[in-house]
């Protein structure tokens, strides 16, 4: 393959805002909760600009050999613009996902790209918790005051093991760099109603079995290298000139800020690229860019 512009799977959820337009995506919606840009998931894959799904195109080799390992291809990555709260969820490990979903579990991480002034996000529990008290909590809408509430601004960055309660507050504009999943247990809703006029569903018996119930200490980073696990390695680059795909992964590179070109195409914020395996990125601009790698 050659360096390719990709074109996301957008998404309409009841609490997504506007934001996304500004970045260029299109949507038959007057919202866009989330854009996938870079996605194999048969829920929302991305496309290249010849309409072609870019998961029918890619072969092994510009892939790289990390990618053999994994029972799917490993990562999603999405922006999310969040003008109401999201659920509190979780999300399961690997172990339990594949066994009873035919899913991965899903770790994640955040970056913020932008916040509304008071935006916050919830990241695990701030103390030891049991069953018993997580049901009294759902039960009388108090679950969030055992849970680590984070203002946050643009440039934040936490990562989010699988089993860690979480949810994105609203105000928050952020990139999120994930397992291939599209595995979530709601806990907590806000008694609020879809589409339908019904309350959504929630998944508590599910959640309890995976949840992490110790005290959780949530980190922000502030390297420019943002995370490195089994699933992703994820780094921040400031107006750099090229990037370079490693000899055994594919590398993911999107804009956080600038525009200019890469490679004679034109890039702007918001957009999305795929690099092949062994091949370098030509950047003409300045840019803020977020690259994924396996």
């Amino acid at each position: 393959m050659n360096i390719e512009k990709l074109i996301p799977a957008t998404k309409n959820y009841l609490w997504g805002g506007k934001r996304l337009f500004q970045y260029g995506k299109t949507s038959t919606n007057d919202i866009i909760a989330e854009s996938w840009e870079l996605s194999f998931h048969d829920d929302g894959p991305c496309k290249l600009s010849n309409g072609k799904l870019l998961k029918d195109v890619c072969t092994e080799q510009d892939l790289g050999e990390k990618c053999k390992k994994f029972n799917f291809f490993p990562v999603l990555n999405k922006f999310i613009d969040a003008k109401d709260d999201l659920s509190i969820q979780v999300h399961p490990c690997d172990e339990y996902a594949l066994k009873y979903e035919n899913s991965y579990g899903k770790t994640e991480m955040w970056y913020v790209v932008d916040a509304l002034e008071n935006s916050y996000l919830y990241i695990g529990f701030n103390k030891d918790v049991s069953d018993a008290e997580i049901r009294e909590r759902i039960k009388n809408n108090t679950l969030i005051n055992i849970m680590n509430k984070i203002e946050v601004r643009k440039g934040d960055c936490y990562f989010i093991p699988s089993g860690t309660i979480h949810a994105i507050g609203k105000g928050c504009f952020i990139y999120e760099i994930q397992e291939n999943s599209n595995l979530t247990y709601r806990v907590y809703d806000y008694d609020r109603v879809g589409k339908d006029g019904k309350k959504r569903e929630l998944h508590i018996e599910k959640a309890l079995k995976v949840l992490n119930k110790k005290k959780y200490i949530p980190n922000n980073i502030s390297s420019e290298n943002l995370a490195n696990c089994e699933y992703f390695t994820v780094k921040r680059c400031l107006n750099v000139s090229k990037v370079s795909a490693p000899n055994d992964s594919f590398l993911a590179l999107t804009i956080i800020s600038g525009n200019g070109k890469i490679d004679n195409i034109v890039a702007c914020a918001g957009d999305t690229f795929f690099v092949p395996a062994k091949k370098v990125a030509n950047l003409d601009g300045k840019f803020e860019i977020i690259t994924t790698t396996i």
